[in-house]
């Protein structure tokens, strides 16, 4: 376990610099236009990237075991906050997902990912055998996982709740519960949320473009487009540093929900192959660990942890690479901004400590010597 852990650390970490490379290249067009300054935006992420390691090292050593007597404060919290945003939050493009915190913009949604993990897996685990049942366990859990969606998708953040969702019922279904109250809890939800979804512009919008892609052939938008023009033109090792075209305005917002694009032009198919591979190696290291946990609420934790870590990073690339509607989710530790970075970080810190939490359970007892 203690390898698995290092790795996980280092491969956290190499990920945390590749995207502050990224973020330098991609925003420097951006940040010049728009503040006459090309290192504005890299200098903002830069700070965070700073936060989010020193994050990164705190959770590794903060015993994980303390959330769980901590999970029903932790999810009142964070569903106030998420009713709080509807409320008090400013409107930006359309929706309400964001606290000014004067330093940081601050995304709710993101903290209550992790803190219905936490929950869950304190339940999951408080639960036992009850949570096959129906009425007596199951029920509690889809409860919180469908109050805390639905706040989010209120925002609107369709992309988020909808994967916050899928990822639950996973989650779910590892600790224990049966397949078919999560399979009718699925379809039932995915209805109602591609329902509501259509009643959405910018969601309408994006999932008929995807749709109309697929029987009449073309881009899906211009996003998307231009994602896949830095993607082609990358070829095998990439342009260089600073030499991406899309980083011209051509694709907007590069640096964030499109930031793999840029990573494809500029380091072509084997820079892209080698993140993707730190983002597999991170996430099977992860479910090992959360196997070997000494206890339940780990093994859940764990799991969830490592389940929201690869599908988001998967969701995003399949983004840029125009294989699913457009989403806006950030690539893990990678794309701009502050709140997806620091809990992420957060979030694999506790993974670790799980890991590390192992190996001092398994450690042989010492043989004490009498004095002589």
């Amino acid at each position: 376990m203690k390898k698995l852990s290092i790795s996980i650390f280092f491969g956290s970490f190499i990920l945390i610099l590749i995207g502050l490379y990224l973020v330098m290249s991609a925003s420097s067009t951006y940040s010049d236009t728009k503040f006459a300054n090309q290192f504005y935006m890299f200098n903002s992420h830069l700070y965070k990237a700073f936060l989010a390691v020193g994050f990164l090292v705190l959770f590794s050593f903060l015993p994980y075991e303390y959330y769980k007597n901590y999970s029903k404060p932790m999810i009142l919290i964070i569903v106030t906050i998420l009713v709080l945003t509807l409320i008090i939050s400013a409107s930006v493009k359309g929706g309400r997902r964001w606290i000014d915190l004067g330093f940081i913009n601050f995304q709710p949604a993101e903290l209550a990912k992790l803190f219905l993990f936490i929950h869950l897996a304190a339940l999951i685990e408080s639960k036992g055998e009850e949570i096959k049942k129906y009425k007596e366990g199951f029920r509690y859990a889809l409860l919180w996982i469908l109050f805390t969606c639905g706040l989010i998708f209120a925002q609107p953040n369709v992309s988020n709740a909808s994967l916050l969702l899928l990822i639950s019922m996973i989650v779910l279904y590892v600790g224990g519960a049966r397949f078919i109250h999560i399979f009718f809890s699925l379809v039932i939800s995915g209805i109602v949320s591609i329902s509501i979804a259509m009643l959405f512009s910018h969601s309408r919008g994006r999932i008929m473009n995807f749709v109309e892609s697929l029987m009449n052939g073309g881009h899906i938008n211009s996003q998307v487009k231009q994602a896949l023009y830095g993607l082609g033109s990358g070829g095998i090792w990439g342009v260089g540093f600073g030499h991406s075209s899309q980083r011209n305005l051509f694709l907007p917002e590069a640096y964030g929900d499109f930031i793999f694009a840029i990573l494809g032009e500029e380091r072509g198919f084997v820079g892209a192959t080698f993140v993707l591979l730190i983002y597999l190696g991170v996430f099977i290291a992860g479910i090992i660990i959360a196997k070997n946990a000494k206890d339940k609420f780990g093994q859940v934790l764990g799991i969830a942890i490592s389940l929201s870590f690869i599908t988001y990073a998967l969701v995003n690339i399949a983004v840029a690479s125009g294989l699913i509607p457009t989403t806006g989710l950030p690539l893990p530790f990678i794309s701009y901004g502050g709140t997806s970075l620091i809990i992420m970080s957060i979030s694999i810190g506790i993974l670790i400590n799980i890991g590390v939490s192992n190996i001092k359970e398994n450690l042989p007892p010492q043989i004490e010597t009498a004095e002589i």
